[in-house]
């Protein structure tokens, strides 16, 4: 494939970004999500073809070189991208999922005042975001980094005539850049390191290190910051959930399909500096366990759909972490492809049921909608079963490839892992139940209005549920007599890792029948959690009380999220506020003091001075000569 095309692959998002942005006040509604659709259908045509290219040759990693960019000393950065297979998976998943929401938001915002301005954002988070894997060193994966965060503010924020709106926008950037900071260091560890921030030249040096070195340990602390600030884990998570303000689109494009995964693309294509540290992986997968079931046990009491959502993609990204943990990276890498495809399918699913039910989003007003809305309903059902991990569907795949490798690491993370399993069932089937069997509980207008989308945001449901049936084939494990696609066509990127750490990635001590009851924990856990959600919602109608209702104390500290974002602004928020008001209060009393103090000196020298003009030329004369003296005897006088 030649360069020119490899090149167009970020360049038309950003096309339609300027064409977009330049002209939304103008160029027909019609027009603008046409633009910015075939500009990323246009991407995702050329990454197909860039895939299939990449594969004929004999799938060998190459560096585009596109121009020279920073020089500095002895340090040279430049702007070239990287194609191998990682890349390749990304720009797949990116432009693959980003052209279906795009087509969805066609039909999705039509009504929305701002349609020109959503098309131009989603156009450019996708132009960052393509930069962010393309890029062949740490310094492009920044910008695209920093990019892609600030398209999360803008489309957060989309709707900012709300307050409420734009103090998510605000949280979201702001947390994001306490992540930020630490990727900062971990890239000025690398330049001081390496003297480079190459990948290949990196990852070359790195493996004359051995296991353990601090520098190696730090440097990958600081990229996991990093990483715990974009993919929201613990404690840098609670951000996500607010950013479900947002447009539905853009939950299901930026906050569950893609930015969010960036922290995972990072560790993979740093692992061979991870595989040189051992125990930052034990508290990668410590906090990727500690997210997963901390995240999937706040999913259980919420009663917003897209705040349900929101918590199971902070939990299903912990379960990503763990397999890092366990140096799984092309397990984690085969969750973010099934989960880009059921998440982004529930997040548009919940964009249809809060269309058709005029904006509502609380469960507790919705019910028996599977009549009104039956393809909603349906393709809502294959992604619930596929998240549950229940086979065939994609779910159960790459979950149950993440717990077997953290049962072979750790037996107490995987015991966590299959909690987090339990309950997602239970919140998922919790939501499917409450929104689409019983009995309609909202008002008789939203009753009246209640229609299926139209095909424009049908369409990517189906094709969405198809992914999410079938996407698990490309990785069934030796023990269901099956080749893992995806692992054999990973596997090129971790000859680093395999040269500086060997014992990590011997063959897997299981038997076929150890994995075999593992399958059978993980996926019995599920059916115990769909059954205890039938019984509770379909057979007994429970209904999740109003708020009003007074509840446990137990139900009451995870319904308001365990009161983590009361603790952040009582521990940093309120001290931070009140610390800056003392110091505007003493900054203006000094300034005041200072303006107004000189001000009513030279008030005070003008009024003596004005006394000696008294228009006597017989005054003036002598001050003439006073002054004259003063002068000639200057000298004298000092």
């Amino acid at each position: 494939m030649s360069a020119s095309l490899l090149v167009l692959i970020p360049l038309l998002p950003f096309l339609g970004f300027l064409i977009n942005g330049l002209g939304f006040r103008t160029i027909p509604k019609g027009a603008v999500g046409i633009i910015g659709s075939l500009a990323v259908i246009g991407s995702f045509a050329l990454s197909l073809n860039a895939f299939n290219a990449f594969v004929a040759a004999g799938s060998t990693p190459f560096v585009l070189p596109l121009f020279n960019w920073i020089t500095v000393g002895n340090l040279n950065i430049p702007f070239s991208f990287q194609i191998d297979q990682l890349s390749l998976l990304m720009l797949m998943i990116i432009t693959g999922v980003g052209s279906l929401i795009h087509i969805y938001s066609i039909g999705y915002m039509k009504h929305d005042e701002g349609f020109g301005k959503f098309f131009a954002y989603l156009n450019l988070f996708l132009f960052f975001m393509l930069l962010l894997v393309l890029g062949s060193n740490y310094v492009i994966m920044f910008i695209g980094w920093e990019g892609v965060g600030l398209c999360s503010y803008l489309l957060i924020g989309f709707w900012n005539k709300n307050t409420n709106y734009n103090n998510a926008a605000r949280k979201a950037f702001i947390m994001n850049r306490v992540g930020d900071l630490g990727f900062l260091l971990g890239i000025f560890t690398i330049i001081a390191t390496f003297g480079s921030v190459e990948y290949l030249e990196v990852f070359s040096k790195a493996t004359s290190f051995s296991i353990g070195d601090p520098v190696i340990i730090a440097i990958t602390l600081f990229l996991f910051i990093g990483a715990m600030g974009k993919s929201a884990q613990i404690p840098l998570y609670t951000w996500l959930p607010d950013a479900m303000a947002g447009p539905t689109p853009v939950s299901a494009l930026i906050h569950a399909a893609t930015m969010v995964t960036a922290g995972i693309y990072m560790v993979i294509r740093s692992n061979v500096l991870y595989s040189l540290a051992p125990s930052t992986l034990e508290l990668v997968g410590i906090i990727g366990g500690a997210t997963a079931l901390f995240a999937a046990s706040i999913g259980l009491l919420q009663n917003d759909i897209k705040k349900v959502l929101a918590y199971s993609t902070v939990s299903q990204l912990g379960y990503m972490f763990m397999g890092l943990g366990a140096m799984a990276y092309s397990a984690s890498m085969f969750h973010v492809i099934t989960h880009a495809f059921f998440k982004a399918l529930l997040f548009l699913g919940a964009g249809s049921v809060i269309h058709a039910m005029s904006d509502e989003q609380d469960i507790r007003s919705m019910g028996g909608l599977r009549k009104k809305l039956p393809i909603t309903f349906l393709t809502f059902l294959i992604a619930t079963i596929a998240i549950s991990g229940i086979p065939p569907f994609a779910g159960f795949f790459s979950k149950d490839e993440i717990l077997a490798h953290v049962f072979e690491h750790n037996k107490a993370l995987w015991v966590v892992g299959v909690l987090g399993s339990l309950m997602t069932s239970f919140y998922m089937f919790r939501l499917l139940f409450l929104t689409f069997f019983g009995k309609f509980r909202g008002t008789h207008d939203q009753e009246h209005h209640l229609h299926e989308s139209p095909a424009s945001m049908t369409i990517p449901l189906v094709i969405l549920a198809v992914l999410s049936a079938l996407g698990g084939f490309i990785g069934v494990p030796e023990a269901l007599h099956g080749t893992h696609h995806l692992a054999e066509f990973m596997e090129p990127l971790y000859a680093g890792s395999h040269q500086v750490n060997p014992a990590a990635f011997e063959p897997t001590t299981l038997s076929h029948s150890e994995e075999y009851i593992l399958m059978a924990v993980s996926v019995g856990v599920a059916l115990l959690s769909l059954i205890v959600a039938y019984v509770m919602y379909i057979q007994k109608e429970s209904v999740p009380a109003p708020d009003s209702e007074e509840k446990s104390a137990v139900q009451n500290l995870v319904y308001n999220k365990y009161y983590v974002d009361e603790l952040y602004n009582a521990v940093f928020v309120k001290p931070i506020k009140s610390l800056s008001n003392v110091l505007y209060s003493f900054g203006e009393f000094f300034i005041d003091l200072f303006v107004n103090g000189t001000a009513r000196l030279i008030a005070f020298l003008g009024g003596l001075l004005r006394k000696t003009q008294t228009g006597s030329t017989g005054d003036y004369v002598f001050a003439m000569v006073l002054g004259i003296v003063v002068i000639l005897f200057w000298k004298l006088l000092l």
